[in-house]
């Protein structure tokens, strides 16, 4: 009689990779949901849009951070002519930038390091705490050239990278949207040439992301010099201070143990439960020890 041996049945090998997404919660359940379902289209906030394809992310705008066309002119990349030109036969910045990439004057990995520059800029202020809820249009992927996608989990992530760091800095989110002005201090540290750049800018009037348009800088990082010169002494936020918290309350005072125990004169007697007297009794006794 012969036996035929049958294998076991294979365990199931664990992805840390796998384990990490389902564990992280998001910044977005509308945006979570969205990547699970692998959706395509557009995510409208508050404060931006970002473009999926097949549930990442391809794609974000922020009125809040400089587009790409300001992170390929402003340090001479391209010239501001060669981008209102091809901006002009394209309509739109989409079309501009696959011109120039077909043109041979724009660089394809020079076109993917600012896309992703520009991508996680505005993404922190897309995915910034809104007081409207976001709505989603289904339609067609955005299309920029050869693009990497970002996935919603490493995205999201960066994002609270980001704000963890602000607040490391300087714990004062007032910085990022008020005008700034600068301050007087007793002994100025030295500064960068980037940051004293930043510096010589703050007129009263202007914002940390007004400046890092004016500069051709990404606004996050423009919030980071922003914060490291507030820790210095040498900007502020524009406007009365915030009021100082309350201070902390003294805890209730129990009154002493004759006053629990004896009731007022003019109130009238209350009979008690004799377990509940002896137990008095023996805490006065403990108490007197």
């Amino acid at each position: 009689m012969t036996v035929a041996a049958t294998e076991p049945p294979r365990l199931p090998v664990r992805s840390h990779a796998v384990a990490a997404e389902r564990a992280w919660g998001g910044l977005s359940p509308m945006l979570t949901r969205l990547a699970a379902e692998k959706a395509t289209g557009v995510l409208v906030r508050e404060h931006g849009t970002l473009h999926l394809a097949d549930g990442q992310v391809v794609h974000a705008e922020s009125p809040l951070a400089p587009g790409l066309e300001i992170l390929l002119t402003a340090h001479g990349t391209l010239s501001t002519e060669t981008w209102r030109q091809a901006a002009q036969r394209a309509e739109d910045r989409r079309g501009a930038a696959h011109l120039l990439l077909a043109a041979g004057r724009l660089a394809e990995g020079t076109l993917q390091l600012c896309h992703l520059v520009a991508l996680y800029d505005a993404a922190y202020f897309v995915l910034a705490p809104s007081s409207t809820p976001g709505r989603f249009r289904y339609g067609a992927a955005h299309r920029l050239g050869p693009l990497r996608p970002v996935a919603v989990a490493a995205l999201e992530r960066e994002t609270v990278r980001r704000r963890d760091l602000l607040h490391r800095i300087w714990p004062d989110p007032r910085l990022d949207s008020a005008p700034l002005v600068r301050t007087d201090t007793v002994c100025p540290p030295r500064l960068t040439v980037r940051r004293q750049t930043l510096l010589d800018r703050v007129d009263g009037t202007r914002t940390a992301t007004d400046l890092a348009r004016a500069l051709g800088r990404q606004a996050f990082h423009t919030l980071v010099d922003v914060r490291r010169l507030a820790a210095a002494g040498l900007v502020a936020p524009q406007g009365p201070p915030p009021p100082p918290p309350d201070p902390p309350q003294p805890p209730p005072r129990l009154p002493p143990a004759d006053a629990r125990t004896t009731p007022a004169d003019d109130s009238p007697a209350v009979p008690t439960d004799p377990h509940i007297t002896l137990l008095k009794r023996l805490r006065d006794a403990l108490e007197a020890l």
